[in-house]
């Protein structure tokens, strides 16, 4: 990445708005992890899918994908049915799951409180609704419900990692991806839309490294340390261009970033 350089508000739309086209379309999912909820019309197996698919993503996009592949043909398929219906007996198809530090004891748990969550909720933005209101500005409540909730039962603790929050200070990069796949929704074809009363402009940036790399170049982050607040800092910014669906220059931002533009 070249030295940061100072950009004209002008260029900064015109160069995100440029960027946003180009990479905000169908030939993007292919190679990325959202092609795995892609592979479903069921609402409740393209949500398992993705929250499973952005909890899985990290290292090689190709490795992500095969992971998650892997993980369907466990469960016969079907996850949604497989995780509300399965007998203990079934349970031992899931043994021997890795990918990374995410192994079988997480997996299993994830299966147990995914359960539980459709015995008493429709959906997983439920959840997250529980600790938000609609004067909210960013999803920040709803992100700590939904982990606050998701660890409320016995759990192995090792399985706390898995799940950011912003009372850690994570920047929640996977969590915030899931989020713009469920929420987003324009006719692009790569996010669902599926939730609607979250609003786009709540969403919060997912910020990975190449996100990261290409805003700093921008001059749109000045914190130096990539945390929630850095992801905040960035979202805000991006409101100045498009304060109803800031997230949207996610596409921009970590596509010249993957290309190393």
């Amino acid at each position: 990445m070249k030295k940061p350089k100072t950009y004209s508000r002008e260029q900064l739309f015109t160069l995100l708005e440029a960027n946003y086209t180009k990479y905000n379309n169908t030939d993007f999912i292919e190679f990325d992890p959202v092609c795995i909820p892609h592979r479903f019309s069921q609402k409740e197996d393209i949500e398992i899918m993705g929250f499973i698919a952005s909890v899985l993503a990290w290292g090689q996009r190709k490795t992500i994908i095969n992971k998650c592949t892997e993980l369907i043909e466990r469960m016969d398929g079907a996850p949604y049915q497989f995780i509300t219906q399965h007998q203990d007996e079934d349970l031992k198809q899931l043994e021997g799951f890795v990918h990374r530090t995410f192994n079988d004891t997480d997996l299993l748990y994830f299966i147990f409180l995914l359960k539980e969550l459709y015995a008493q909720y429709t959906s997983m933005e439920e959840v997250l609704l529980t600790g938000m209101k609609k004067s909210d500005t960013t999803t920040e409540g709803g992100l700590i419900a939904f982990r606050n909730y998701f660890f409320s039962f016995e759990h192995p603790h090792r399985t706390r990692k898995h799940i950011s929050s912003p009372e850690t200070k994570s920047a929640c990069k996977r969590l915030n991806m899931f989020l713009r796949w469920m929420v987003r929704k324009d006719k692009k074809g790569v996010d669902f839309g599926i939730w609607t009363k979250i609003k786009p402009s709540q969403l919060v940036c997912p910020c990975d490294v190449h996100v990261d790399r290409v805003a700093r170049h921008l001059g749109l982050i000045t914190r130096t340390q990539l945390d929630w607040q850095t992801a905040v800092e960035l979202t805000n910014e991006l409101k100045s261009f498009d304060p109803k669906d800031p997230v949207k220059y996610d596409f921009a931002l970590f596509g010249m970033g993957v290309e190393k533009a």
